[in-house]
């Protein structure tokens, strides 16, 4: 049995735009809540979000689950943010089952590098071998995953700050970097924004990043709840695109429920 296509990566290399959703509630049934709503890709997140690696297991098997069932055929992908770009977590979370790695804060061309090492198997990676005790491998169900691995596995770096727009162009022409990810909040901060991520100059910053990652022939993906800046950066280039997250969601439901009530109460009968 040959190690499963990543899809994910597949409609990037296409240039098919891809709509996804942050979970960051860290818990696997809204995993799979989430997962069967018909999002392209989800995020289990973390670095912001209260996930260790167990629970990240737990995303990952609920995802896939939520996948296994949807009516419509669609197979939801999961993509692991990881909290930082240390290889010994980056070959847990790749052994645990994720194909798909972001990782934060990445400045360098040098540090990208380092990231798709750690991705890989040796001679041309640093990735320590224990597939056939990893669920990555499916236990050797897939008995040639070390020899398939770097082909189905996507890396997703993040540029989101002064520092990282400034390499751009290098970090986008180290190959094994899928896709480079603009994370508008912390960019906002290094940009003397912080909490203004809808600040002119961040906004001008984002498209400009997107058009030189485009131009440097990598696929480009952001986070944003704003509806008219996703369709913005989508029209200049962006293919992979979350456009909200699950807290987020819920507490913006759950608050307009409880405003509706209390701006008119229900009179109790006399």
């Amino acid at each position: 049995m040959y190690t499963p296509a990543n899809t994910f990566k597949q409609s990037l290399a296409r240039g098919e735009p891809q709509f996804g959703l942050w979970l960051a509630l860290a818990d696997p049934l809204a995993a799979e809540l989430c997962a069967g709503c018909g999002f392209d890709w989800v995020v289990i997140d973390g670095e912001h979000s209260p996930n260790d690696l167990r629970s990240t297991l737990a995303g990952l098997q609920a995802v896939a689950a939520a996948a296994a069932v949807d009516p419509g055929g669609r197979a939801t992908h999961p993509v692991v943010r990881v909290p930082h770009g240390d290889p010994a977590l980056i070959k847990q979370v790749l052994d645990i089952g994720a194909t798909t790695v972001i990782v934060p804060m990445v400045e360098s061309a040098a540090q990208a590098r380092e990231l798709v090492r750690a991705m890989r198997y040796p001679p041309d990676g640093i990735r320590g071998v224990g597939s056939a005790i990893a669920r990555s491998s499916r236990w050797m169900r897939f008995p040639e995953h070390v020899h398939e691995a770097a082909e189905q596995t996507c890396l997703l770096v993040q540029i989101e700050s002064r520092a990282g727009l400034a390499q751009i162009e290098a970090i986008a022409a180290v190959d094994g970097v899928d896709g480079l990810f603009i994370g508008p909040a912390d960019l906002a901060a290094s940009l003397g924004h912080l909490g203004d991520a809808t600040h002119e100059d961040v906004r001008a910053a984002i498209e400009s990043a997107i058009v030189a990652i485009v131009g440097a022939g990598k696929a480009a993906g952001i986070l944003t709840g704003d509806d008219a800046m996703a369709r913005r950066c989508i029209e200049i280039g962006a293919r992979f695109v979350a456009v909200g997250v699950d807290t987020l969601l819920l507490a913006g439901a759950a608050r307009a429920l409880a405003a509706r009530f209390r701006s008119a109460p229900p009179r109790p009968a006399p």
